[in-house]
Formats: C-alpha cells, structure tokens, sequence
C-alpha cells in the first residue's frame, strides 16, 4: 500500500522537520514548540539602538562637553535587515542631555543610556536613565534617571551579575557603581570613586610625527570602566592621567576596592580611552587616544595583575600628523582586532597572533567624518561605522577569513552618531 507524501508545515525547513519528526510519538507538544520559534524568529526584527550627541539647550547649557553641538535627537532606534544590513528608522526616544553610550542588560530586556551632560540644574554633574524594552517592537520606556556621580558620563556598562552598572563620568574625573533594581531601574550609587594623581603631559610620547593631538591631560578624566569576564575585578581608564586602574569588586555591597597593584601606567601623555578583552579572557587591549597605539597586556585573572607586552601604532606605516583614537574590538571569533582612527578616519585592521600579538594587515575609511564608535551586528557579518562630525552611520561587510571590510553602499543619516548597540528580539527576553 502506497503512502500519501508526508506534507511539511509551511515555514519549517525540511531539516528541522526530519530533526523533530522522531520525536513526534512523544506528543503534539514538541512540533508546536518549535512551530512557535520559528514563527518568533520570523517576525521579530533585529533592533539597533543608537546613542547621539543631541543638545538643543546649548544656548541654556554653554558647557555642553562635546562638540560640534549636537545635532542628535536622543535615542535612534532601527529595525535591521538581517540579510542587507540596512536600517529602517523605528522611532526616537528623545533626551536633551547627549546619551553618549547605551548598555544592553544580558537578557536583553533593559537598556542603559549615560547622558553626557554636565549638569543637572546647578549642580555640576551628569545623569544616566534605565529604559524597559517592550519585546515586541524593541520601543522603549523611560523606567527612571538618577545622577551619574559625576559631571559629563560618557561610558556605562553592566556588571556580570547584572546586578549593578557601572558608570565613567569624564569631567568628573570619578566612576560610579549603582546598583539595578529588580525592576530594572536604577537605584542610589553604592560607590563612588575620583581618580587622582599626577596629570600627564601635553605631548604624547608615541605620538605620530607631526602630531598635535591634546584632548585631554587638562585634569583626570575617566573614559571606560568595565568589568573583566569573571566579574571579580573591575577596571577602568583615565585618560588624563595616563593609567588603567584595577578594582576588587564585591558583588554584594557594589563596592570597589583597589587592588594590588591599584594601576598600570601608560606612556606619558598617551590617553588611554578604550579596551577590550579577547575572547580567551587572558589578553588585554588597550587604544590610547592621543598616542594612536594600542598596547597588548597579558591579564592575570585569578590576580587582576595586566602585564604590558606589546605597542603597535594603530594607524598604517609611514603616517604622519594628527590623529585621535577612539574604538577598539575584538572580533567574536578572537582572530582580530579593529582600532577607530578620527581625523584620519578610518578602521584599522590587525590579525591576532597565537600568542596574542597583533600584526597589521589593512585598513578601511569610515565613509564619513571622526568615527568615534563602531560594533559589529549579532552575526559579525557586518560592521557600523558612527562618523559623529559626518552624522551619519556607515555599513560595512565583514570578510570573516581575513578581518577585510567592505563599504557596503548604505548610510543610515544619524545627527552626530556616538555608538550603535543591536538586540535581536527573536532570543531576547
């Protein structure tokens, strides 16, 4: 007896089906399960979210830190297209205090933003605000906003036990840990902490030849603070005093304690402004902003010790003039590392090395002007550029084989982009 052809669900690839079909005796429950999935992933977009510098009470707020003013309206939010790369405007949530950085909770439910301004009716200091995601559209709603600890905080990041976030205020000079309620929002600082030392020089010591780039040894000037993988050590940057500084960190208090040692020092007048932990969790890269270099360390995690190793440039052989740094990556994969150049403007590219070492193999212009940010989308197929002076965003395919970018044809217009962070809400929540 012949048997009528097996008819697969519409929807469902024919793999996934023969994958499942062996355990449809077990009940009705498991195909529906999956039908449900792929029917989410179906619909749900992937969201970008893009943090701008967006003062129009300039004339009110002279001191506004960045400049040119900003041409932002707040918060831009995307739908992207997984396959091309481009993006769809979705809305704007709109703030006048520049939220400079955004920080995504783990589960992809929370949003963080710091708002770069310098204060808060008179008092000199700045603010950052929690947002709700809705799961559905990816819109946001303001859940609170509470000052930052600091004047002008431009960098936020959660901690690994989700219970805190932590803060870098750059004219403050200081970082902050506060902690996140069970609702998301955010609570009072359990910590706050001013750096302090000696202010490096007005010249870099491994500046380019013909370099005049001083943006900031006028005082201390906290750029990133960020956790390492384990959550146990904390570490962060001050780019006037030319350190990183390593934190003990107590995930019950949300207090900071100084390790031992507290710091490592760079160059003189180098700036440390970013980093980034490889993959493997055991080497450290740091982009220095006014020396245009990125320094190599080895990291210690059972001691939070970093240990220098290596200095490369980040721009390309034989460059000569000013430059300032601003991102630097390491790609999913660990096989690469992309260093953002402003007034050159362009992605440098290096090849990691087995032992970490890094090798440079090409560079790639942003397509518009002083990149001061860059992310890769989920997939690490493609890489976006925010040109802040440019206000726009630029897209670029990335070769996973050999770290190449290419321009993809697409600007997404954005006033004065400062950073782009992605949610895929088909695996949020």
């Amino acid at each position: 007896m012949q048997h009528p052809p097996i008819m697969i669900p519409p929807g469902i690839s024919r793999r996934a089906f023969l994958k499942t079909s062996s355990a449809l005796a077990a009940g009705a429950p498991l195909l529906a399960a999956l039908l449900k999935a792929q029917s989410r992933e179906a619909r749900a977009p992937l969201m970008a979210y893009v943090g701008t510098f967006s003062s129009p009470l300039r004339d009110v707020l002279p001191t506004q830190v960045d400049l040119p003013p900003g041409n932002g309206r707040g918060i831009h939010l995307f739908q992207v297209n997984r396959a091309t790369g481009v993006m769809t405007p979705s809305g704007v949530y709109e703030l006048e205090t520049s939220p400079s950085c955004l920080a995504l909770n783990a589960a992809g439910t929370r949003l963080y933003s710091a708002n770069e301004t310098d204060r808060v009716s008179e008092v000199k200091e700045g603010t950052v605000s929690a947002f709700t995601i809705n799961q559905a559209d990816g819109q946001l709603k303001l859940l609170n906003t509470l000052r930052s600890g600091g004047a002008g905080p431009t960098y936020v990041s959660v901690h690994p036990s989700g219970r805190f976030l932590l803060v870098a205020n750059y004219f403050g000079g200081s970082v902050a840990v506060l902690r996140i309620l069970p609702d998301g929002s955010l609570g009072a600082a359990t910590d706050v902490k001013s750096d302090a030392g000696k202010l490096g020089p007005t010249k870099a010591t491994d500046a380019p030849p013909g370099s005049f780039a001083f943006s900031g040894h006028d005082r201390t000037h906290a750029h990133m603070i960020q956790a390492d993988p384990s959550g146990r050590f904390v570490l962060h940057a001050d780019l006037g005093l030319d350190q990183i500084f390593v934190w003990k960190f107590d995930e019950q208090k949300g207090v900071l304690t100084l390790n031992d040692p507290a710091a490592i020092s760079l160059p003189p007048g180098d700036g440390p402004r970013h980093f980034h932990f490889h993959p493997n969790g055991r080497w450290f890269y740091s982009i220095q902003e006014e020396g245009s270099n990125i320094v190599l360390f080895d990291y210690d995690a059972g001691t939070g010790r970093l240990a220098a190793r290596q200095t490369i440039s980040s721009l390309p052989p034989g460059f000569a003039g000013s430059n300032f740094c601003s991102e630097i990556l390491v790609s999913a994969d660990g096989r690469f590392v992309y260093a953002g150049n402003r007034l050159h403007d362009s992605i440098g590219i290096f090849a990691v090395g087995k032992n970490g070492g890094l090798t440079f193999v090409g560079e790639e212009w942003t397509r518009g002007n002083y990149p001061r940010s860059f992310n890769f989308d989920p997939t690490g197929h493609f890489l976006y550029s925010c040109n802040q002076r440019g206000d726009n965003i630029a897209i670029f395919r990335v070769d996973r084989k050999t770290g190449g970018l290419s321009f993809t044809g697409h600007y997404t217009p954005v006033g004065n982009p400062s950073i782009i962070v992605f949610l895929d809400l088909a695996t949020a929540g």
